[in-house]
């Protein structure tokens, strides 16, 4: 049976854990030709079926190098990290780290990955935003919500641009997904509370189906919007939250 991505090329940043190596193997999965990257190449190492190789999303080198090494038809950014804080809390550089991550990187690779996909008159661009920002607000989120809000704008303007050009841009937005670095903030809440299994209920009830996603089931959106079952679909955030945002 021919897979949903047959022949396609796949750029995947962050894809040692979490929602890009379960969509790195998903979209292999599917027949893609899957370049699977990130700065951690220990992480990368128990991939299986994809090429795998060092890419840092914060380095223009870097990007052009893996950009052009993976010639991708569809680019999936899911580079980033999570601040914990108010405005208060926010530093000078923490909010420059978070901006270059979250999305300036996006600038990198998407600037790197256009004029390939402009050559050959199609590409679907892949974006990682949130729930949390421009949709919903939470609470110790003042860089992250910032940053992911700037993804949704990002990605529309990238759409409205390259509309007639055959290139569609879209982001995911999703709730809560279990992941290592979720895993992380719980423990940091649980010692703030005093209590892991507090903090473990904290970041469920936000999700009115009472449990956070899987990284896999994130993944399965990113393959729709990676294939052509997606072709006239551009300019919007997708969002899979659990209907955290519909409440």
């Amino acid at each position: 049976m021919a897979g949903r991505l047959d022949g396609k090329r796949v750029l995947v940043t962050a894809s040692g854990q979490g929602i890009g190596r379960a969509s790195a193997l998903a979209m292999a999965a599917e027949g893609a030709q899957v370049f699977a990257t990130d700065v951690n190449t220990d992480a990368l190492a128990s991939l299986e079926g994809v090429e795998a190789f060092a890419l840092d999303a914060r380095d223009d080198d870097s990007v052009a190098e893996g950009v052009a090494r993976a010639n991708p038809d569809v680019l999936f950014n899911c580079a980033g990290f999570v601040h914990h804080g108010t405005v208060l809390d926010a530093t000078d550089a923490d909010w420059e780290f978070a901006f270059d991550l979250n999305v300036r990187s996006m600038l990198r690779t998407i600037r790197a990955a256009l004029p390939g996909m402009l050559e050959r008159g199609e590409g679907s661009i892949i974006n990682m935003a949130s729930a949390l920002g421009s949709v919903i607000g939470a609470p110790n989120r003042f860089i992250y919500g910032t940053t992911k809000a700037a993804v949704v704008g990002l990605t529309k303007s990238v759409a409205v641009d390259f509309i007639d050009k055959g290139i569609r841009c879209n982001c995911i937005c999703p709730g809560t997904v279990e992941s290592p670095s979720w895993h992380e903030r719980v423990d940091a809440l649980g010692k703030q509370l005093g209590s892991r299994d507090a903090a473990m209920k904290q970041f469920v009830a936000r999700q009115p189906m009472g449990r956070v996603a899987t990284a896999e089931e994130i993944a399965a959106l990113v393959v729709y919007l990676a294939s052509d079952e997606s072709a006239f679909t551009t300019g919007h955030p997708h969002i899979i939250d659990g209907g955290w945002s519909g409440q």
